[in-house]
C-alpha cells in the first residue's frame, strides 16, 4: 500500500469538491460538505481556498426562511479555457469552452488529401487555435491547454504519447509534442471514441452509473467502454478498436492492412460503395475526398422509402448487428450508444434493423436487458470530449494549473 500524505488528502479533497460542483453546483457549502462525503470545515476550508484561487465562484443565494440565507457556490467558468479539437480525416474542427464547458466559438478548417503529414496538420491546428482565441478575444494565458481526439490508435505507456493512423499515415506520430512545441500550451491526445465516451459519460446518454459502449461510426470506426462513467483504456491505452476485429475471415481489405474487419463493412467507404453498386447517386465527395455527399443521399432516398436505399441499409445492419452482439456477449454492457457522423445520420433509420439483427445473434439473457440508443451531444461531441480530458485533469489535480504543464 501507498501511504497517502498530508497533501494527496489535501488535493484529494479539493478534486472531490470540484467534481461534487460539476455534477449539482451551484449549491450551498452545507450540501458541499454531504454530496462531496467531507466535513463541515473541510468544505469551508476547500471552498475558501478556490474561491480565493478564482476556480469557484458566488452563484447567489439560497431563499431564506428567516435566518440568514445561504449562499450558493459553483464553478467559475471564467477562470479558464480550453480548446477542444476534433481532428478529422477530412477536417479538423475547433471549439473553444470555458471551465464550465460551455462552448463558446468554433473553427473548422479542411484538411487537404495532398498533404496529411503530421508537422503539416500541427501547423494547420496551432493556426486554427490562433484564429479561435483571435476571433473570441481570448488571451493564451487563460488557456488550461488542448485537448484533440484522433483517429487510430493513441499509445502513452512509454512516456510519451504517440498516435499511430495508418488511415492518414501516421506512425508513432507524438502529436502532443508537435502541438505544445507550436503553441506553448499544454497539449493532451486520445482516441476520438474515447473523447466521444468521455463527453457521453459526463453529458449524454451514458450514465455514470453503468456499465456504456459508446461506437463510433464515421469514415472509420472505433468504441470506448465505460465502466461507472471511466474509460477504460487498456494496458497500452488501445482498448477499443472495435472497428478493427474481424468480421469476416479474408474478407474485405481494411485501412489498417488487415482484411475482414468491421470497419470494411459499416465505415463509410463501404455503406457508399454499396449505395453506388445498388445505382444510387454520390454526388460531388466533399473536399475531392471522402463519402459525406453519398451518404447524405443515401440517407436522403432511404427517408422518402427508396427500395435501393432501404437494401442498402439492411445489408448495413447485418454486418453492425453482428458487430453489436459480440459486443453484447463479450461486454455485457448496459447501453450500447451509437454516435459519429454516419452513425448520427443513419442511425434513426438503422437502429431498430441493428436491434433485429443483434438480437438474433446475441445470448438472449444479456440482450434483453440492453438498450440501444443514438448519442445525444450531435456531431460535435469529440471535440467537447476532447475538452473535457483537459476539465477532468485540472479537477483530478485538485484545480490546480501546474498538473496540466506536461501530459
Amino acid at each position: 500500500m501507498t501511504r497517502r500524505t498530508t497533501r494527496d488528502v489535501r488535493l484529494a479533497n479539493r478534486a472531490s469538491v470540484l467534481y461534487t460542483l460539476r455534477r449539482e453546483g451551484p449549491i450551498s457549502r452545507q450540501d458541499i460538505a454531504v454530496r462531496a462525503g467531507v466535513s463541515a470545515a473541510t468544505a469551508a476550508n476547500v471552498v475558501g481556498q478556490l474561491l480565493e484561487e478564482g476556480v469557484l465562484g458566488e452563484a447567489g443565494q439560497l431563499p431564506s426562511n428567516g435566518g440568514r440565507p445561504a449562499s450558493l457556490t459553483g464553478i467559475n467558468p471564467r477562470y479558464g479555457a480550453i480548446v477542444g479539437i476534433d481532428l478529422g480525416e477530412t477536417a479538423v474542427r475547433l471549439e473553444l469552452f470555458d471551465l464550465a464547458l460551455q462552448r463558446t466559438a468554433e473553427v473548422e478548417l479542411p484538411v487537404g488529401a495532398d498533404d496529411q503529414r503530421a508537422e503539416a496538420i500541427a501547423d494547420l491546428v496551432a493556426d486554427g487555435v490562433q484564429r479561435l482565441l483571435d476571433g473570441a478575444g481570448v488571451e493564451r494565458e487563460r488557456v488550461l491547454g488542448l485537448g484533440v481526439g484522433v483517429p487510430g490508435i493513441v499509445e502513452d505507456s512509454s512516456g510519451t504519447t504517440l498516435v499511430h493512423a495508418p488511415s492518414i499515415g501516421w506512425e508513432g506520430v507524438p502529436l502532443a509534442t508537435l502541438l505544445a512545441e507550436r503553441t506553448g500550451l499544454p497539449s493532451f491526445v486520445s482516441n476520438g471514441a474515447k473523447a466521444l465516451g468521455t463527453a457521453e459519460a459526463w453529458f449524454g446518454a451514458a450514465g455514470e452509473d453503468q456499465d456504456v459502449m459508446v461506437c463510433l461510426i464515421g469514415t472509420g470506426v472505433g468504441a470506448s467502454f465505460l465502466q461507472h462513467g471511466a474509460v477504460y483504456r487498456g494496458a497500452s491505452a488501445s482498448a477499443g478498436e472495435w472497428g478493427h476485429t474481424t468480421l469476416v475471415l479474408d474478407g474485405d481489405p481494411c485501412r489498417c492492412g488487415a482484411h475482414g474487419c468491421l470497419e470494411a463493412y459499416v465505415g463509410a467507404p463501404a455503406i457508399a460503395r454499396r449505395w453506388l453498386a445498388a445505382g444510387g447517386d454520390g454526388g460531388e465527395p466533399a473536399g475531392g475526398h471522402g463519402d459525406e455527399a453519398a451518404i447524405e443521399r443515401l440517407a436522403v432516398a432511404a427517408e422518402a422509402g427508396d427500395e435501393r436505399a432501404l437494401g442498402v441499409l439492411r445489408e448495413t445492419a447485418r454486418y453492425l448487428g453482428a458487430g453489436v452482439s459480440d459486443l453484447v456477449n463479450l461486454i455485457n454492457p448496459d447501453r450500447v450508444v451509437v454516435g459519429g457522423w454516419v452513425g448520427l445520420r443513419l442511425g434513426p433509420l438503422l437502429l431498430p434493423l441493428v436491434a433485429e439483427q443483434a438480437g438474433g445473434r446475441a445470448l438472449r439473457p444479456p440482450f434483453e436487458q440492453l438498450t440501444l440508443d443514438l448519442c445525444r451531444l450531435g456531431p460535435d461531441a469529440v471535440a467537447l470530449g476532447a475538452a473535457t480530458m483537459i476539465v477532468d485533469r485540472f479537477f483530478a489535480a485538485g484545480g490546480q494549473r501546474a498538473a496540466l504543464a506536461a501530459p
